[in-house]
């Protein structure tokens, strides 16, 4: 990954979006916008999943007019994080919060797919009535799961654990700086 990261980072594209005046700081206002409508309805349904809210609101309802939302929130969401990325590869690749982040995106995209795919594939049964307790602790798994997505996302701006920085063995490997030459 460290070849591909170091030839990424030497594209023009790669360049010019890092160094640009504004469009690097548009994608991230755009992207911290498509944070707010994807994790705000998924919120939604998660906290009517819970009881917490919008308890009167059947859940197919609910569902179907919040999940195009949902779907659109992530379309950006990956098109703008992916352009994040381009921009800085190789910080962004050596970042233990970006590396966190990855793998709680994959355990909330699994999350998803189970309750859309097993918990929601009987909701007409509990619509209006009591929410199964696998959709509860699916709900609360969202939650808590995109929450840390967002703090791991807002400390990669942060150098803390930068190769440069970094002096420990474990974080060496851990981010992948073993090979990188430190500044002294």
């Amino acid at each position: 990954m460290n070849g591909f990261v170091n030839w990424l980072t030497a594209t023009p594209w790669s360049i010019a979006l890092h160094e640009s005046l504004y469009m690097y700081s548009l994608t991230e206002s755009v992207h911290v916008m498509a944070i707010m409508v994807f994790v705000g309805t998924i919120a939604m349904i998660d906290l009517r999943v819970l009881g917490v809210a919008y308890k009167e609101a059947p859940m197919s309802q609910m569902l179907s007019r919040i999940l195009p939302w949902t779907a659109g929130g992530f379309v950006v969401l990956v098109i703008t994080g992916l352009m994040l990325f381009y921009a800085i590869p190789i910080r962004t690749w050596h970042s233990i919060w970006f590396r966190m982040k990855v793998v709680l995106l994959i355990v909330g995209m699994a999350n998803a797919a189970f309750f859309t795919f097993v918990v929601e594939r009987d909701k007409a049964t509990w619509d209006l009535g009591p929410t199964p307790t696998r959709a509860k602790i699916s709900s609360v798994l969202s939650l808590t799961v995109w929450i840390l997505v967002i703090t791991f996302g807002r400390l990669i701006a942060y150098n803390w654990t930068d190769c440069d920085h970094t002096t420990w063995p474990f974080m060496l490997q851990i981010e992948d700086c073993a090979h990188v030459p430190l500044d002294e």
